[in-house]
């Protein structure tokens, strides 16, 4: 192949997912980089710089899993610590909709820097959940500990210990001023084909895999968060050597808060009177606020 990307028309840029496949090597991939989208869901709290970084992580991490499931399915990924700075990190994926939001101690977490590692962050005993939800209602969930320098590093232990699927995830993050841009690349290793493929421990040896990784992982920070470098150019970088690379544009990325009235009409018309009666303020209304967006909702019920 050429060492010159071809011109491709509507080449991926900002808030959409990526994806490709070699298919000589028995690999596939992911890549998406962050933009408006991740303004939006950032600026629905006054995170400190620490919590910003975390959950930018969290998001380009949750759109890369999440954009493996069949339309219809929906990726959470959710960490929750009893000591730490942070309590509660928990985000999700659904068909290009995407949200997500940090509880944390202001003041902890103001005096850890930029970017603390997650024993900094979450203490010494916290655990990643990763939960697929399927279009054809199946559920399956991973469970790993939050010991690895970043979230990163700990969805690729999700994926060698749950999955048994070799993994690379890269991610990069830029801020400046009140606009931060992340992105990532998620590189797979799935043997003997796409759907109903063997996983297995050993396959971790197999040379074209071992080639692809080194590959994929030298992808540069800068590259990753550099808007002017669509994620077509940067999946050609490093792979323009190979015979065959398909890539296929897929979900456009939006805030998927998906808090309506009548959504939480329908939730409270669960609850018993004297249950909606200890709910009501002096004002007489029930207020219910979204930690997605820090709307504040008052009902009548």
């Amino acid at each position: 192949m050429s060492d010159t990307p071809p011109a491709i028309e509507n080449e991926t840029g900002f808030d959409r997912v990526l994806a490709f496949t070699l298919p000589e090597r028995d690999a596939r991939g992911r890549s998406v980089r962050l933009g408006p989208t991740l303004d939006l869901i950032l600026s629905a709290h006054d995170y400190p710089v620490a919590a910003r970084n975390l959950l930018s992580e969290a998001l380009v991490l949750c759109a890369l899993m999440g954009s493996l499931v069949k339309t219809g399915g929906q990726l959470t990924m959710q960490a929750r610590a009893s000591e730490g700075a942070v309590s509660l990190l928990v985000c999700d994926y659904r068909g290009g909709e995407l949200r997500g939001y940090v509880q944390h101690d202001k003041e902890a977490l103001e005096q850890l820097g930029a970017n603390p590692d997650l024993k900094a962050l979450f203490g010494n005993e916290a655990f990643l959940a990763i939960t697929f939800d399927l279009a054809t209602g199946g559920r399956y969930q991973g469970v790993v500990p939050l010991d690895g320098a970043t979230l990163s590093v700990a969805c690729e232990h999700y994926f060698r210990q749950s999955e048994q699927v070799p993994s690379v995830l890269r991610v990069a993050i830029s801020s400046e001023g009140a606009h931060t841009v992340a992105g990532g690349v998620l590189i797979q290793h799935l043997p003997d084909g796409e759907e109903g493929r063997e996983r297995l421990h050993v396959r971790y040896d197999d040379p074209d895999w071992e080639h692809v990784a080194v590959i994929g992982g030298s992808v540069r920070h800068a590259e990753l968060v550099d808007p002017t470098l669509s994620m077509e150019a940067i999946v050609w970088r490093l792979f323009h050597e190979e015979d065959t690379v398909r890539v296929e544009a897929l979900d456009r990325i939006v805030r998927g808060c998906r808090c309506t009235v009548e959504h939480y009409r329908d939730v409270l018309s669960r609850f018993s009177p004297d249950d909606l009666a200890e709910m009501r303020e002096d004002d007489g209304l029930i207020h219910v606020d979204c930690a997605f967006c820090s709307k504040v909702f008052e009902l009548d019920v």
